[in-house]
């Protein structure tokens, strides 16, 4: 027999956890954060969790016997699959035991290890000794009873995939995060043929842009951008995913085109610098002429950024203030005291170039950059495209598809979903967590 079981990403943007179970083989297909459970109790930096304890009080980390490193219980689970490195897909491998292999691309490990090193905290970022196994789409991995084959997908971060499951039941599909308007919709397209190609009995699809779908694109994200860095005589500040490598590309081909320098900070540095050793990713050259590398005034640096330093091209708030109409400088809003030294000259202007009023990766206090933003005379433009697959063009995939039943997940509107979808002709339940659901 075959069962899902949906501790997270239900009702939520994000939060997923699906564990599968084949048999007597037990998997998770991605363990990410929930931050819509986790904001109704803390606010990061200002009130953060201690400890597991009290993420599990609050059932922001679900209580899940033999899974947990705290939990000397034996190993209940044989493995878990990664979509992509998102947060609210993948934060907290961080609790697994040790001992549970945790497959991903290559990719998302790049990732989660660099930012695991460059983070203050490590309570929801340790990923110190978690076996990490890779994968590239065309490879298959068995696990006793399961062979998951991972299918790469477009999304606003790189090496991410959907997963076709092959279970004694028969085949389940997840689609993991994925669209088509993105610069690689090839992608998505090959992992939709491959899944209609499985005959899947069941889907797991995301649903997040139910409501508020903009239609959009990386080209025209890079088009409008171009045309705000042209009018603007100062300097240009911006924010998006230090992950989103597509949008980077977007800038870095903006400021190139305008005469400008690229700045980023430390952190997004220190995080290309590891990518670039991917010789399938374009990273920008962090040694050329046209990348800078902003270094925050502190008197203390950490190992890792002893090393981001020894790349060069370093700049301070002091060079930047001199040379404003030269520079897109990346700013997000935990760097705003910089501002300070900078102090940005009239006619700059601020990029939000993410979700409002936080992205996947961290959450922002949006009020509070509008305060910092109207002191110094910035004004916000906000231009961005969802790293989500559009309602109409998700109605054709699963249509194409054609499962017996599909599970919409990362989604708040479950009822809005199945009317919408109703025409697909798959049965579509109102999923209620930690419910099983026999796949048959």
């Amino acid at each position: 027999m075959t069962s899902l079981r949906f501790y997270g990403g239900v009702n939520e943007i994000g939060g997923n956890k699906i564990f599968l179970k084949d048999k007597d083989t037990s998997i998770f297909l991605d363990f990410g954060m929930s931050l819509m459970a986790k904001k109704q109790y803390y606010s990061t930096p200002f009130l953060s969790p201690r400890n597991e304890k009290s993420l599990l009080e609050f059932r922001i980390l679900p209580r899940i016997d033999g899974v947990y490193k705290f939990d000397e219980s034996e190993r209940s689970l044989d493995a878990v699959f990664l979509s992509h490195s998102h947060a609210d897909h993948s934060a907290y491998i961080s609790f697994l035991k040790r001992d549970i292999p945790v497959y991903c691309g290559e990719t998302t490990a790049t990732i989660l290890k660099a930012l695991s090193e460059v983070q203050l905290s490590r309570l929801e970022s340790d990923m110190r000794e978690i076996q990490f196994r890779t994968f590239r789409t065309g490879d298959k991995i068995q696990v006793d009873s399961i062979e998951v084959e991972p299918i790469h997908v477009d999304h606003s971060v790189p090496g991410a995939y959907g997963f076709i499951i092959h279970t004694s039941s028969g085949a389940i599909v997840y689609t993991g995060d994925f669209r088509l308007h993105g610069t690689k919709p090839e992608m998505t397209e090959e992992f939709i043929e491959k899944a209609k190609e499985a005959s899947p009995l069941a889907v797991i699809t995301e649903s997040t842009n139910m409501t508020g779908a903009e239609i959009s694109s990386e080209p025209e994200v890079r088009k409008k951008v171009d045309k705000v860095v042209k009018q603007a005589p100062g300097l240009v500040l911006v924010d998006f995913g230090k992950a989103d490598i597509d949008r980077l590309a977007s800038f870095y081909r903006v400021a190139l085109e305008n005469n400008r320098f690229l700045a980023v900070t430390m952190r997004q540095a220190y995080l290309l610098d590891r990518l670039s050793r991917d010789s399938k990713l374009k990273i920008p050259n962090l040694r050329g002429e046209s990348v800078l590398i902003f270094q925050k005034a502190k008197k203390k640096y950490y190992k890792w950024e002893t090393e981001t330093l020894k790349l060069g091209n370093i700049v301070d708030a002091a060079r930047v203030s001199k040379m404003q109409n030269k520079v897109i400088m990346v700013c997000s809003f935990y760097d705003f005291e910089e501002l300070l030294e900078i102090k940005p000259v009239p006619e700059s202007c601020y990029i939000l170039s993410a979700s409002e009023p936080f992205d996947e990766e961290m959450e922002i206090d949006f009020d509070r950059l509008i305060n910092w933003l109207e002191y110094y005379g910035l004004p916000q433009y906000h231009i961005h495209v969802s790293g989500h697959i559009m309602p109409l063009q998700l109605k054709e995939a699963l249509k194409e598809i054609s499962p017996k039943t599909i599970f919409p997940i990362h989604g708040v509107h479950q009822e809005l979903f199945g009317k919408f979808m109703a025409s697909v002709g798959s049965e579509i339940p109102v999923i209620e967590k930690q419910r099983e659901y026999t796949i048959e």
